[in-house]
């Protein structure tokens, strides 16, 4: 009973998954009031697109860069800050659940620098393979690729735990596929744009990187899941 009242009311969460999230919510906070007038004064209602132009992802510059062999660090910067950026609250904050939910579950694993690695390689893997397709004109703002790759991540560990187990392996993708079920349902009733594809790539990149920054791999990931 005493363990019970000293507990927590809610469940911890690692570290890095907070060092992640934080600066996503100050900064969506931030321009959300600047928005609404409650802080700043006139000039903040554009306080969301300033934040766009200076840390979206272009993947019409990224092609230049390349074509080029010019590659200027600010510009560089945007595969990192793009994932902090969103076009909305409600873009935020579907970011942000996710980033939670998913990010104390793989985080109660992986160490925190996989954490922070599948995070942040997953965004930016997903932004040059954005780029590498000549019709994506549109730049990337907001933290859906990259925590894709958590949910790479995570699919990763339940592929395992089913696999130690004899079950159908394929039933670790069932979070990926209702979420791109969704993500197609929403894009045909209110239209979308082409950002799925950064998604699938960041979802893929947290996978695959699952199979090295996992602690010791596949065999010790099973053997912890399996005392859990």
């Amino acid at each position: 009973m005493r363990d019970n009242l000293n507990a927590p009311p809610v469940n911890p969460l690692p570290w890095i998954v907070w060092a992640i999230a934080l600066p996503i919510i100050a900064l969506e906070v931030v321009v959300s009031l600047g928005a609404r007038g409650v802080v700043g004064g006139p000039t903040a209602i554009g306080w969301r697109l300033d934040a766009m132009e200076r840390m979206a992802f272009s993947p019409e510059l990224m092609r230049y860069m390349v074509e080029n062999g010019i590659y200027p660090p600010e510009a560089m910067l945007r595969l990192i800050t793009y994932p902090f950026v969103h076009g909305s609250f409600t873009h935020a904050l579907f970011v942000v659940v996710i980033l939670l939910a998913l990010g104390k579950m793989v985080g109660e694993i992986f160490r925190w620098w996989a954490v922070a690695l599948v995070f942040f390689g997953s965004g930016i893997v997903a932004a040059l393979v954005y780029s590498a397709i000549p019709m994506m004109q549109a730049p990337l703002v907001g933290g859906y690729p990259a925590t894709y790759g958590l949910i790479g991540a995570f699919t990763f560990l339940l592929w395992v735990r089913l696999t130690g187990s004899g079950d159908n392996q394929w039933r670790a993708f069932t979070m990926i596929g209702f979420l791109l079920g969704a993500q197609l349902l929403f894009g045909l009733l209110f239209g979308g744009g082409t950002e799925w594809v950064a998604d699938i790539a960041g979802f893929a990149t947290g996978f695959l990187l699952s199979f090295v920054v996992s602690p010791g791999g596949i065999g010790r990931a099973l053997a912890r899941l399996r005392t859990r």
